[in-house]
């Protein structure tokens, strides 16, 4: 539902309180089971990274619910220069300096792996908006104001907007997120979430990119 002030839209959160608590229960629970299942396949990543030299974790402040920073924390797969002059980059699907493996990670999201410890300790969500960074977040807000609503949701590992809307490469298609992902608030249930996570799930293991 959208309440109208003047000419401001307000975006109302499709959850109750209820829904949200079973939604962080099942986020802490499944998080933890993951992170002791894919163990080893953490373990396996890391060495593999830490043999090809440089960290093998990288982390990067991004904004989550309520506005606060957090530090969000995903396998090396960009080169150690990425970003070396200070300025903030839209990241493209793959990058000619990737290793095979690396790029592998990264096509197949499992750099995103490391993410189940920023779950487990509630700094964000499985199903919700993928988590930006204050100085894109600055533009977009130039642009559509609207963006404060998403301060509202804990951040996702996945999203319709990153099933549908693909990886967010350009200031339109930031714009175009920001739109699925109010709208996502606006509807969001334990079954629409639900939904998500077995389309995504399904869209892995099928090897479609997203």
């Amino acid at each position: 539902m959208i309440q109208t002030t003047g000419s401001k839209a307000r975006y109302c959160d499709g959850m109750n309180f209820a829904e949200r608590a079973v939604k962080r229960l099942f986020d802490f629970l499944v998080s933890l089971v993951g992170l002791v299942l894919l163990s080893p396949l953490l373990l396996f990543i890391a060495l593999r990274l830490h043999c090809s030299g440089g960290s093998v974790i990288y982390s990067q402040e991004r904004i989550g619910r309520g506005g606060r920073p957090f530090t969000i924390l995903k396998f090396r797969t960009m080169p150690s220069d990425y970003e070396q002059d200070g300025v903030p980059q839209l990241v493209v699907r793959c990058d000619s300096d990737q290793t095979g493996f690396q790029r592998f990670l990264r096509e197949h999201h499992l750099d995103e792996l490391p993410q189940l410890w920023n779950i487990l300790v509630g700094d964000m969500s499985f199903v919700g908006p993928r988590p930006e960074r204050r100085y894109f977040i600055d533009q977009i807000m130039e642009r559509n104001p609207d963006y404060e609503f998403i301060y509202l949701m804990r951040p996702g590992l996945t999203s319709a907007a990153t099933i549908y809307n693909g990886y967010t490469d350009t200031m339109e298609k930031m714009l175009v997120r920001l739109q699925m992902d109010l709208n996502y608030l606006q509807r969001r249930s334990l079954v629409t979430d639900m939904g998500i996570l077995l389309t995504t799930v399904k869209y892995i293991l099928n090897g479609k990119k997203i």
